[in-house]
């Protein structure tokens, strides 16, 4: 009988198969497969959610294996069309998790069907924090065995880092948000940097947008099309999403002034 890992039986399936096949690639070379993302921290929604992974290695891997991963991924999401484009990994030395800022060399990460060699940014330490919080061994270590306990204020600071180096330069390059899955993520993720940064503290994306919905009342039709979106409709809000990044860029600059941060 498979093991029970999410409330999914499908999705159960795609992770044992990926687990049986990323270890048969990989060997001795496999430190562990974790879950994390929305999967982890009950946000899920079959009809617009990704599964996100992290596969932790010894060392970085060399060229044979990063194309037999990605050779694994594409028969996987061919196998299982509803999943196509929708499976995220990043091939993670351990090195990288003795510094909680951003690695400066890349790891192998795959997403879309493609396999690259990617920088991580500053959701770096937003992302160790909340698998070091949620997170779920799939195979190999406890990863609540392998991060180091992570300062919520490193958190905060490296939100206001992802909202001013990577979010408000879009407000110069709107054809982006052409794109209907990235406007609902737009919305969302200010949604979680807005509430961590003013609440010190990091929940899910659910969590977070139902409280900015709360607190600032003005943008829960916008929010409400963002978690309602879901993949094969559309969402024609971009003059909204701008409006509403600039809003919470004013927020954020406020809360940066009266605060460390």
């Amino acid at each position: 009988m498979q093991k029970q890992i999410t409330l999914y039986p499908e999705i159960d399936t795609i992770l044992t198969e990926l687990i049986k096949k990323i270890d048969n690639v990989i060997g001795d070379n496999l430190l562990g497969i974790y879950l994390f993302g929305s999967l982890t921290y009950g946000d899920f929604d079959p009809g617009r959610s990704d599964i996100d992974l992290i596969t932790l290695v010894n060392q970085q891997l060399n060229a044979f294996q990063i194309e037999k991963c990605h050779e694994l991924h594409l028969y996987i999401e061919k196998r299982n069309p509803k999943w196509l484009h929708r499976i995220e990994n990043s091939f993670t030395p351990t090195s990288m998790l003795s510094n909680i800022q951003p690695p400066n060399d890349p790891r192998p990460y795959y997403n879309d069907g493609e396999i690259w060699q990617a920088q991580y940014g500053n959701e770096w330490i937003i992302n160790l924090y909340l698998l070091d919080k949620y997170g779920i061994t799939l195979f190999g270590r406890n990863i609540h065995n392998i991060i180091n306990n992570i300062n919520i204020k490193d958190v905060q600071q490296a939100c206001v880092k992802d909202l001013f180096k990577e979010w408000e330069p879009k407000l110069q390059d709107p054809k982006w948000l052409d794109n209907h899955h990235y406007q609902s993520y737009l919305v969302l993720n200010l949604c979680r940097i807005l509430y961590t940064v003013q609440k010190a503290d990091a929940k899910s994306k659910k969590v977070s947008a139902d409280w900015v919905k709360t607190q600032y009342p003005q943008w829960t039709n916008l929010i409400n099309t963002a978690q309602n979106w879901h993949y094969g409709i559309q969402m024609l809000m971009q003059k909204d999403v701008l409006e509403f990044l600039r809003f919470v860029i004013t927020e954020v600059k406020l809360i940066k002034s009266d605060s460390n941060l």
